[in-house]
């Protein structure tokens, strides 16, 4: 079976998430628009290269099924993974990978846009923030989950919840809730219970790493080097004795001599020969490696010793040799019998969410929704990915990257005419036509517009006149 003929399967098979038989063309359209290699994948320029002859009319149905259709984005990322997961090699494990993902952004009315740490610019700015989840494995990564972040002062504006259509029943979640119930509804639908990932901005909530170990998943989620960890060989005295009054002791006693010490403390003391390097990756060009140790901790929670004793897991420890200090530290779960580089490997899986991330924002649109609802900015996600995930699985199947010459979505649409001339284009003269109706519209949204055929229109002078009767 070729591969187009795969693609309408495909969308047969998402089309059945979507309810009403009349929004399949809007989800064919618009996954074609988002695998075309198009400078924007907003509503338009995809409507003006999907169907170039009628692009006003397919712009405003494409824009009507992502801005204002009534169907689930869960249901589309569900029927995503039912197609791609049967592709996909877990034989060698399987990852979920937490992260979150800044889009920046102007003004003030957009679902979620707040003056917050934007990842993409690596700074704070005004931008919106998406959490998700993703599944994978050793050949790749799809995202399975994805909502946005919705910071205080917006969940508790009522008046901007009604005009973004922010659903009544979402309260403000902190990022680490977020995905902690992204993960619980997963695993409530029966999804695998993989080892879990995620960065410091996790991974250092103590109350996260619990609320992992009692969904019963393994994690390695990176920590700052503050951090405050029982060192191998000390062990904390036992709770003071009970006095048989109010509750029992259950505090770890500290002295002058037992005391914990943070993460970064810890990794200058250790000798050089606790280090190997170990190569986790193959890179574009060459095998990735870094310098590495791993000692087993039990985290001691905060400095005033209010922490009960926890059990041991894994400090694992990076410190390249051109650094003054080390620069990554992650606390794991998986199992005290790991090889070093077996724990480097598993750990180090995160960086495919990054890929998903910049693949998404570059080829397929991510980050190109101009809407300003909270319905569009999830539809359009999940069709980005819905889209991503069509091409992954084309590449799994062949073992090789997919499409030749010309990408597949382009092979799915009509040639442009060849007398066509983009709206906003200096070859189109810029003078008023009097049968297009849209003429007084922004200069922005008028841009790819077909010409009319020759024969409607009329003489061109210097100037037009127009008469009204």
């Amino acid at each position: 079976m070729g591969e187009s003929k795969r693609f309408d399967r495909y969308m047969a098979h998402l089309a059945q998430g979507l309810g009403h038989a009349d929004r399949h063309a809007g989800l064919k359209g618009y996954c074609t628009g988002l695998m075309l290699p198009l400078a924007r994948k907003s509503v338009e320029p995809m409507a003006a290269r999907v169907d170039p002859l009628h692009a006003s009319a397919r712009h405003q149905a494409l824009h009507h099924f992502v801005a204002k259709a009534e169907w689930s984005d869960a249901e589309v990322l569900r029927r995503v993974c039912q197609w791609v997961v049967p592709h996909m090699d877990f034989s060698r494990g399987g990852w979920w990978i937490i992260d979150d993902t800044g889009f920046p952004k102007k003004g003030v009315h957009s679902v979620g846009v707040a003056r917050q740490y934007c990842g993409m610019l690596g700074k704070q700015d005004n931008c919106q923030v998406a959490v998700s989840v993703s599944l994978a494995c050793d050949q790749g990564s799809i995202p399975v989950a994805w909502q946005l972040y919705l910071p205080e002062d917006w969940a508790q504006d009522p008046t901007r919840r009604k005009r973004a259509g922010v659903p009544e029943s979402l309260r403000f979640a902190t990022k680490t809730q977020i995905a902690l119930q992204q993960l619980q509804t997963l695993l409530s639908e029966g999804a695998p219970r993989h080892c879990v990932l995620a960065d410091a901005g996790y991974g250092v909530d103590t109350g996260f790493r619990q609320s992992l170990s009692d969904m019963g998943l393994l994690y390695a989620v990176g920590v700052t080097s503050a951090v405050v960890v029982w060192p191998p060989g000390v062990e904390p005295l036992p709770p003071a004795p009970y006095g048989g009054m109010g509750r029992p002791p259950v505090v770890p006693r500290r002295t002058a001599e037992l005391q914990p010490m943070s993460v970064k403390a810890l990794a200058l003391s250790l000798p050089a020969q606790a280090f190997q390097t170990i190569s986790w990756r193959q890179g574009t060009n060459e095998p990735l490696s870094g310098r590495f140790a791993a000692v087993r901790v039990r985290h001691a929670g905060g400095n005033a010793g209010k922490a009960r004793l926890r059990p041991q897991e894994w400090l694992l420890i990076e410190w390249p040799t051109d650094q003054a200090e080390p620069v990554k530290y992650i606390l794991s779960t998986l199992p005290a019998s790991i090889s070093l580089n077996d724990l480097v490997s598993a750990a180090y899986q995160r960086w495919r969410i990054e890929r998903d991330y910049q693949d998404l924002k570059q080829d397929f649109g991510l980050g190109h929704y101009e809407g300003r609802g909270w319905r569009g900015f999830h539809h359009h996600a999940s069709l980005s990915i819905a889209a991503y995930a069509f091409l992954m699985a084309e590449r799994l199947i062949a073992d090789k990257p997919v499409g030749g010459k010309k990408n597949f979505a382009e092979r799915q649409v009509p040639a442009l005419p060849e007398d066509y001339i983009p709206r906003g284009s200096p070859a189109r003269p810029a003078t008023r036509d009097p049968f297009d109706h849209d003429a007084a519209a922004p200069t922005q949204l008028r841009t790819a517009r077909p010409p009319r055929p020759m024969s409607l229109l009329r003489p061109r002078k210097q100037k037009t006149t127009l008469v009204t009767q």
